[in-house]
């Protein structure tokens, strides 16, 4: 009887001990795991999709701000949007820069079956990237039922101001002024933004001052912010460059005049060396974080 429990004890044990080993194995291997992300929030602690999710559930408003090429970026504002639309069902809004003001009736008539794919695509102005970037999540909200905001400016507007400045808006015609914010716009210069399009003037926009740069970018930020609180019913989740919602700049100055006390958090794309911690050049950008590997593969 004795020889037969020490028998079995032994087995026990080497069970035991074949799990563990098996186990230190797994993590052995999983150490080994390249990360596509990181996710990070405003202190640059990393948390997981479901402390992202939680905390996007609440404000009214969530700007993704994403680098335009990064796919991995891309899927995320897929998964995000799958995921808030399981929590707001109808109450959800979708908007973006990519899409113009003045195209919003054809993207009604595609949400709503009225015309083609192919004339949506033929149509619209879309993004060369937006087959690969940007067509999954327009057909998610088409397939739900998903009201889908073109927030942005019409390109041709902004380039006038690029070009003439923002005084020149005064003469459009009522028409014209339906996708655009209320005039005259507020503008004050950014020190940063002085900066940065003074340099871009400097590298070859030798046919536009800095200043109407700057005029430019704020008129595209002005009228995201006009569409989106025109259009907010209860949830509203923006995709645009990180830009244009970066430290609570560019679209969100507008948007809190347009509509004061619209609670709202932001998420920034940044691209590091090394994704296991956020740099500290990032902090104070955004609410949160989507950290990808520098030599990520891009969609262009």
């Amino acid at each position: 009887m004795r020889k037969q429990f020490m028998t079995l004890f032994a087995k026990k044990i080497s069970m035991i001990l074949g799990l563990l080993c098996a186990t230190a194995c797994s993590l052995s291997a999983q150490s080994g795991y390249k990360k596509a992300y990181t996710l990070f929030d405003a202190q640059g602690k990393e948390i997981g999709y479901d402390e992202l999710i939680e905390g996007l559930a609440a404000p009214e408003v969530v700007f993704i701000g994403e680098i335009h090429n990064c796919a991995i970026t891309h899927w995320l504002e897929l998964e995000i949007t799958r995921s808030l639309y399981a929590l707001h069902g109808d109450s959800l809004t979708l908007g973006a820069e990519m899409f113009e003001a003045d195209n919003q009736l054809i993207m009604d008539e595609y949400m709503h079956r009225t015309i083609s794919y192919e004339r949506f695509e033929e149509e619209a102005r879309l993004w060369p990237n937006y087959s690969t970037d940007y067509y999954p999540f327009v057909f998610f909200a088409k397939e739900h039922r998903i009201p889908f905001v073109a927030t942005n400016v019409p390109r041709r507007y902004a380039n006038v101001v690029k070009e003439k400045g923002l005084a020149y808006l005064d003469s459009l015609s009522e028409e014209a002024r339906r996708y655009l914010p209320p005039l005259p716009l507020r503008f004050e210069a950014q020190p940063e933004q002085e900066e940065m399009f003074g340099m871009m003037h400097a590298l070859g926009k030798r046919g536009a001052q800095p200043e109407f740069l700057a005029q430019a970018q704020a008129v595209k930020d002005a009228t995201m912010a006009w569409f989106i609180a025109r259009n907010l019913r209860h949830k509203f989740l923006h995709f645009n460059g990180n830009f244009h919602s970066d430290r609570r700049g560019g679209i969100i100055p507008y948007l809190l005049e347009y509509r004061p006390g619209t609670t709202l958090k932001t998420v920034c794309a940044v691209r590091q060396e090394d994704i296991s911690q956020l740099e500290e050049e990032h902090l104070g950008r955004a609410d949160y974080y989507i950290c990808v590997p520098e030599d990520m593969s891009t969609s262009y």
